[in-house]
């Protein structure tokens, strides 16, 4: 019985230090947390992105360390719910190669997802000034939007062309 136990007792402690995930990020370079991210599982990478997210809402909001825990459940629902709608609009087709009628059809499903994401972002927002106050759940969406214009900066665009380009009138040399 003995030996079980201490056999487990060596495996459970090889297990803890393969999903060792408690590391001191602000230690590391680069390179090094790079590293560490590179080798996490896709479900390891995901949790530790939603962690590394929350914590800096909660910072960036200030939260009392007392609502923490039922805005950080509010949140994440929120955004579960956000993302389960724009799920719902497939973004990926070229405006050109669609008839009229399938280019008016794809223009209002985008405008009945653009109102359930409003509709969603404004029950949340109810749900949240349960917890924190208006001003913090006004800086949270403010804040999101920021973040938005980052990601979006960051990415690649297709094709070599910058898609705010194609809107604006070309000047003659």
């Amino acid at each position: 019985m003995k030996k079980i136990l201490f056999t487990l007792f060596i495996i459970y402690g090889f297990g803890l230090n393969a999903q060792r995930t408690d590391y001191d990020w602000k230690k590391m370079d680069p390179k090094q947390r790079k590293e560490v991210i590179n080798n996490l599982s896709p479900e390891e990478r995901k949790a530790l992105l939603t962690k590394f997210r929350n914590n800096m809402v909660m910072d960036n909001l200030d939260i009392d360390p007392s609502d923490k825990a039922e805005f950080t459940d509010i949140y994440n629902e929120y955004l579960e719910s956000q993302k389960q709608i724009k799920s719902q609009f497939n973004s990926n087709f070229n405006p050109e190669s669609l008839s009229d009628e399938e280019a008016k059809a794809k223009l209002q499903q985008s405008f009945e997802v653009g109102q359930k994401l409003l509709d969603n972002r404004k029950k949340y927002a109810d749900k949240m000034q349960q917890v924190i106050p208006c001003q913090k759940v006004l800086k949270l969406f403010q804040s999101e939007g920021m973040m938005r214009d980052k990601m979006n900066e960051r990415k690649p665009r297709g094709n070599g062309s910058n898609s705010s380009n194609a809107l604006r009138p070309r000047q003659n040399p």
